[in-house]
């Protein structure tokens, strides 16, 4: 059966069929691609992204294919040529990549299989997603571990230096993992991830990424990032269904990206896991004495639908071409941040700007003139409301700790996808700006 043919098929998708022109299309055409709400303006990929038509239509074919339940799940459940096709999207391999359900779901299926013992120190901060520090903060409640937040510097200035810095001096003996968001959720600082992984090496640590907003808007090679663990949404930048995420588990050892040996690791959902005796030895070299992935794959039944539109998301990507996407997406952001600190000013910017490093298209500021309005919730709160309400404008606020504030702070959040443009962009801060002027 060819993919043309096959209703699982990630290529058997109508987005597919002019696939040649797709590198070199024209950005108003590729926005037909997405199911937009007229007249709307999403500015909300952080939180959750846009579909393409034909990862809808992917969904119900599927969905409808399956629905008399007389086919065989299980084989196909263990998503074998999806994962590998996305794999190969992100320059690795079938047996280190699996799907989830989210990225939630993969940062617990991590954190709860790290072979940890009371006393042993986990380093991460405090602008981590809440569901990382929950289940650090589960397994310091269930075994005893040491959990050390530190609180990243914020603003238009900061440097990636000072993020390298804070985190070195922080290791200790007892450190045994790093664990840090690729691009925190709260005020988009894309950490130097290739560097701190550098960092953890020199110290034999673990690292662990939460890399929700990566995927579909970097054009990423996981395994040259050298972390251990990398779990991602694939419903915000990458525009797949909701219900799917990507989990990167390193299970080779290529000394030019990680040298270190590959950590114990219990997949502890797993029906492919042995029934009796051990897997093989893990493996020392680049490759694999057995297939990680599997074992975390293979949870029972599975949505054949949700694998196949997250495969097809990622496909209509590599046509597009994920360099381009990564290309037009920062574009789209610096406009975002110069019309930003235009109408709002630097000083009203969490978001790093000035060093190119620690740049992504989240952008987050504080919208009021007045600086106590930074920690009222309440304001912040019916200002993204308005936005949704009164001009059909999609953004969201965030919460997050500030070095030296006594409160946690409050603050408007926006980012740039491929189905937006200049024009939007400039709309939507001219409305912000006219919002937040209203409610001083």
């Amino acid at each position: 059966m060819n993919g043309a043919d096959d209703p699982i098929s990630a290529r058997s998708t109508t987005m597919t069929a002019e696939s040649p022109t797709l590198r070199g299309a024209a950005w108003s055409r590729i926005r037909e691609l997405f199911a937009l709400e007229p007249g709307a303006i999403h500015l909300n990929c952080g939180t959750v992204g846009a579909m393409p038509h034909a990862v809808i239509d992917t969904v119900d074919r599927v969905t409808r294919h399956w629905a008399g339940g007389l086919g065989d799940v299980y084989p196909p459940g263990n998503y074998p040529d999806h994962r590998a096709a996305i794999a190969k999207a992100y320059r690795v391999d079938q047996d280190e990549m699996v799907i989830t359900h989210n990225a939630t779901e993969g940062m617990a299926r991590v954190i709860h299989g790290l072979d940890l013992h009371a006393g042993d120190e986990v380093l991460t901060t405090t602008h981590e997603c809440y569901s990382v520090l929950s289940n650090f903060n589960l397994l310091r409640n269930r075994i005893g571990i040491s959990l050390r937040t530190l609180t990243l510097p914020t603003g238009y200035e900061v440097r990636a230096e000072e993020i390298l810095d804070l985190i070195a001096a922080a290791i200790t003996p007892r450190t045994k993992v790093l664990a840090f968001a690729g691009i925190t959720l709260f005020t988009g600082t894309r950490l130097p991830m290739r560097a701190l992984c550098e960092l953890a090496h020199r110290h034999g640590l673990i690292t662990v990424i939460d890399g929700a907003l990566l995927p579909g808007m970097l054009d990423l090679d996981m395994r040259a990032i050298g972390a251990d663990f990398i779990s991602c949404s694939g419903s915000k930048f990458q525009c797949g269904p909701l219900g799917t995420g990507l989990l990167y588990v390193r299970n080779k050892i290529h000394p030019e990206h990680n040298p270190l040996p590959l950590p114990t690791f219990w997949p502890v959902i797993s029906t492919w896991y042995p029934m009796q005796g051990s897997p093989p030895p893990r493996t020392t070299t680049a490759i694999e004495s057995d297939n990680m992935a599997d074992y975390l794959q293979s949870a029972g039944s599975a949505s054949i639908a949700r694998g196949a539109a997250l495969a097809a998301a990622c496909a209509l990507w590599d046509e597009i071409g994920r360099d381009r996407i990564e290309r037009r997406i920062m574009e789209l952001a610096a406009h975002a941040r110069a019309r930003v600190a235009e109408r709002f000013g630097i000083e009203a910017m969490y978001s790093p700007g000035a060093d190119p490093r620690l740049r992504s298209p989240l952008i987050a500021f504080h919208p009021f003139r007045k600086p106590e309005d930074a920690w009222n919730v309440n304001k912040i709160h019916e200002f993204t409301m308005r936005l949704q309400r009164e001009h059909r404008l999609f953004t969201r606020w965030t919460e997050f700790d500030v070095v030296g504030s006594p409160h946690q702070h409050y603050a408007s959040r926006l980012t740039t996808h491929i189905f937006n443009d200049f024009d939007q962009i400039d709309l939507a801060v001219d409305i912000m700006a006219r919002t937040a002027e209203e409610m001083s």
